[in-house]
């Protein structure tokens, strides 16, 4: 069913049966007037010969009672001749004088045409017979086998659907090849949006049919991806520079922020406005270098340092830095970690993989377990991160890896910052990989992510 509804094969199975439509009448309308044509030449030969017959009749002289006698001239002999007449015969019946005379070619069970008209046609079998009557109880009949002819119109039969067959066939390589020239700017736009849709906005649509109608779609598009690609990197660039920008004075409060902290200054409440700003100094400290690397990201940037390494060897040393988070809750971390050895960055693939499991401890319950594998096959490396906690409602899943999206609205001042997942997805699709998550609320909530080998 997949085949019907591509445009493509509509076209091709609508320009096919009109084809086979077409050269089928054709064939049929040939072969019916082949057919009637022989038919009307075979009658004509028949009724010329029947005159031939009838004029061959001559009375017997002083006959009591008259008789008719049959005399056929040696010119005429030769219509009906084994050599010359072309499946010819005749046979006559002169019931007055009691004379049934026939030609050597007729067959031998030829019955009298038993009609109440005087003249006919009829046929039996493959022989066409063509009678007449000159007088009652007389019969002039002459004959015609159509073997030859019923196999000359096989024969145009097998050669008009032979050559409809090859016209077709022609014809559909044809419609075929043209189809394809025809629908190849939709490739390209279908192409071009595929690479744009995962986040290359600088892809444009290459095609030659620059004055039809696709061409103007793909002039437009392009100018749209062009547009696109212009606001996107307007923001990068601004969210960087504001990020840049904003670094400067947020040093300078967590500088006197910490000084105030250092400071001899015994007043309670002073130290406790000391040690907020501090905090929040902190927290917008790293949001800024949250946005700078993303702005960094989303401009193509940042470009891994490739080298030969281990991912269970990464995620082994990742486990053993978050090991104190997990022990202070009482959480465990269980790891099967198998060797996954690829290209790639081992410091960005850290840093994926400290979120995932800072978030695996973070979101999970008192006493719950995470648990890590990593694993190899021909042609992919494979981390994965699953934990116990209460996991993510089915609504909430489409936007997990959105920035500054938290499933709970509660959370917001937890210190999080609501970048790392979009961090963690850009920084796998640069490696050429992705990540993906499912979640039940009964049994926790798993992050899979998948590099080329």
């Amino acid at each position: 069913m997949k085949h019907f509804q591509s445009i493509r094969w509509r076209l091709q199975i609508w320009h096919g049966l009109l084809l086979v439509t077409v050269l089928a009448g054709f064939g049929a309308a040939i072969y019916r007037v082949e057919s009637e044509l022989k038919s009307r030449r075979v009658e004509e030969e028949l009724q010329r010969r029947l005159q031939v017959l009838s004029r061959s009749r001559h009375p017997v002289q002083n006959a009591r009672p008259p008789r008719q006698r049959f005399d056929l001239q040696p010119e005429y002999a030769a219509l009906f001749d084994q050599a010359g007449s072309g499946g010819f015969y005749y046979v006559v019946w002169l019931r007055t004088s009691g004379v049934e005379l026939r030609s050597s070619t007729a067959p031998a069970d030829i019955p009298l045409p038993q009609t109440n008209s005087a003249q006919g046609l009829r046929t039996r079998g493959m022989l066409r017979e063509s009678y007449l009557e000159p007088a009652p109880g007389d019969c002039l009949l002459v004959g015609y086998r159509i073997e030859h002819d019923a196999a000359e119109l096989r024969h145009l039969a097998w050669w008009l659907t032979l050559v409809g067959g090859g016209v077709v066939l022609v014809g559909l390589i044809g419609g075929a090849f043209l189809v394809h020239r025809a629908l190849q700017p939709v490739r390209d736009i279908s192409a071009a949006a595929q690479k744009i849709a995962t986040g290359n906005l600088t892809e444009r649509i290459a095609s030659s049919a620059s004055g039809s109608e696709l061409g103007q779609l793909v002039a437009v598009l392009n100018s749209t991806f062009a547009r696109l690609d212009a606001a996107f990197t307007q923001q990068a660039h601004f969210t960087a520079d504001a990020a840049h920008e904003l670094r400067t004075p947020v040093s300078v409060i967590l500088a006197h922020a910490q000084y105030g902290l250092g400071s001899t200054c015994d007043n309670p409440e002073h130290q406790e406005a000391f040690a907020a700003s501090e905090r929040a100094a902190n927290r917008m400290r790293r949001l800024i270098d949250s946005l700078l690397e993303l702005a960094r990201l989303d401009a193509g940037q940042e470009k891994p340092t490739r080298q030969p390494c281990d991912l269970g060897v990464i995620a082994a040393d990742c486990i053993e830095l978050i090991q104190p988070m997990a022990e202070a809750r009482g959480i465990h971390l269980h790891a099967e970690l198998h060797s996954a050895i690829g290209t790639c960055d081992a410091d960005r693939l850290a840093q994926v993989i400290t979120n995932l499991l800072s978030n695996a401890v973070h979101y999970n319950h008192d006493g719950g377990t995470v648990h890590v594998t990593t694993q190899q096959n021909s042609s992919t490396l494979t981390l994965s991160v699953r934990n116990t906690g209460p996991g993510i409602a089915a609504e909430d899943l489409p936007h997990i890896f959105d920035r500054f999206y938290r499933v709970d609205k509660a959370r917001s001042h937890t210190g999080r910052t609501g970048l790392g997942l979009a961090i963690a997805k850009a920084m796998v699709q640069v490696h050429g990989g992705s990540i993906q998550v499912t979640s039940d609320p009964e049994q926790g909530t798993t992050f899979t992510v998948t590099l080329p080998a």
